[in-house]
């Protein structure tokens, strides 16, 4: 393996670290009767490159001869949610998810649908608690 691949790798191989699953959903807390994990967003980049090149040479003969190369990356992770669950409260009810950004409109829009979601989730009873009404 060439010098540059075996800097790819290491290169990779450190961003790959950086995006594993334990930086995107922190190990959870508890905290009194309650669960808190942490939500973040990963953004990466990387690059590589090499060049070759002849020039004048330091005394203008045509002799000068070059090469480069090199590679990097970098990676970033910010918070952008956390789920609460509350140990006390069964179904979804007992389970929040509050945003640590300001929604844009269209996040708004469909963390309300999810809402209602939930809402109508949590308000049906299973079948076998309804009673038939008396026939008449």
């Amino acid at each position: 393996m060439s010098n540059v691949d075996q800097q790819i790798r290491t290169t990779v191989d450190e961003l790959l670290k950086a995006i594993s699953t334990k930086n995107i959903i922190a190990e959870p807390i508890e905290v009194g009767d309650s669960v808190i994990i942490t939500i973040t967003k990963v953004g990466l980049g990387f690059g590589t490159g090499m060049g070759e090149g002849r020039g004048m040479g330091t005394r203008g003969n045509g002799n000068g001869a070059g090469s480069g190369m090199g590679a990097g990356g970098a990676a970033g992770v910010s918070p952008v949610a956390i789920v609460v669950i509350h140990k006390s409260i069964p179904g979804p009810g007992g389970i929040e998810v509050k945003s640590l950004s300001p929604p844009g409109p269209i996040g708004k829009a469909i963390g309300d649908i999810a809402s209602i979601i939930v809402e109508r989730i949590g308000s049906k009873k299973p079948k076998s608690e309804e009673k038939e009404a008396p026939k008449a």
